[in-house]
């Protein structure tokens, strides 16, 4: 979904070595690579602190803040802002995965049958259009309250509102995919699968700060959570994050009046 961008967050990020552990977690047809490591719990810790923390953030955004700048979508200082945030996020999830192996911890994986995913990924998507359609009568209001779509095109602006869909439709999605359906389900996945699919899609529904959207951005975390688990990859739910945020900007510009 398109995150609140303008949020800024404090915190030391760092790069690092990453050594390999032994797999694994199989659950009934749905394999995930998990790796074994004495001190998940301190690393589930830390990556609630962390999800818990940008979810308060984000509330606290909206209800101190203000609303966001009717042209956000329009200023090269919202692109900037953006990828330095995930910059940020970026750095912490790596600092808490530190010792863990890489592709295995963010599900860095091909899936085994792209078709197979695909249709998952198509499944999904629909799926999150269709219960927000169902959802739009009772939720008024709801798709302008993150304030980030424009109502109108700006061909002035054309070049800052390219660095913003590349900032909210592919900069975006990888880092919250991996936020989320990378670590956040390795992490919650030895508990139980259905409690990593909707754990996370609950703290990244919290973690975007919106109230009359948030039954939406909840379904569509679980959604993304199940492809995740269905296919042991991330890369099908970053597919289809990126496309969801990218249809949504360019369709507020297409029908803009």
């Amino acid at each position: 979904m398109l995150a609140p961008i303008w949020i800024g967050s404090t915190v030391v990020a760092g790069l690092l070595s990453v050594r390999g552990l032994p797999p694994v977690l199989e659950c009934r047809g749905m394999v995930s690579e998990i790796p074994r490591s004495p001190s998940r719990p301190w690393r589930l810790a830390a990556w609630l602190a962390f999800a818990l923390a940008f979810a308060a953030l984000g509330y606290a955004d909206r209800f101190a803040g203000g609303p966001a700048p009717k042209d956000v979508a329009y200023r090269y200082s919202s692109s900037i802002g953006a990828v330095i945030q995930y910059s940020l996020i970026l750095g912490i999830l790596l600092l808490i995965a530190r010792g863990l192996p890489t592709r295995e911890t963010f599900a860095l994986h091909r899936p085994e049958s792209w078709p197979r995913a695909l249709g998952y990924t198509a499944l999904a998507l629909l799926t999150i259009w269709g219960a927000a359609g169902i959802l739009s009568p009772f939720l008024r209001g709801g798709s302008h309250e993150q304030g980030l779509v424009p109502d109108r095109w700006e061909p002035a602006h054309a070049a800052a509102f390219v660095a913003f869909f590349v900032a909210v439709a592919v900069v975006g999605p990888v880092v919250e995919e991996l936020t989320y359906r990378g670590l956040g389900i390795t992490l919650l996945a030895p508990y139980g699968r259905w409690l990593a699919i909707v754990g996370t899609g609950v703290l990244f529904g919290l973690a975007h700060g919106l109230l009359i959207d948030l039954p939406v951005l909840v379904i569509f975390g679980i959604a993304v959570g199940w492809v995740r688990v269905r296919t042991s990859s991330v890369y099908p739910g970053m597919l289809l994050h990126g496309t969801f945020n990218g249809v949504a900007l360019l369709a507020s510009v297409l029908v803009a009046h």
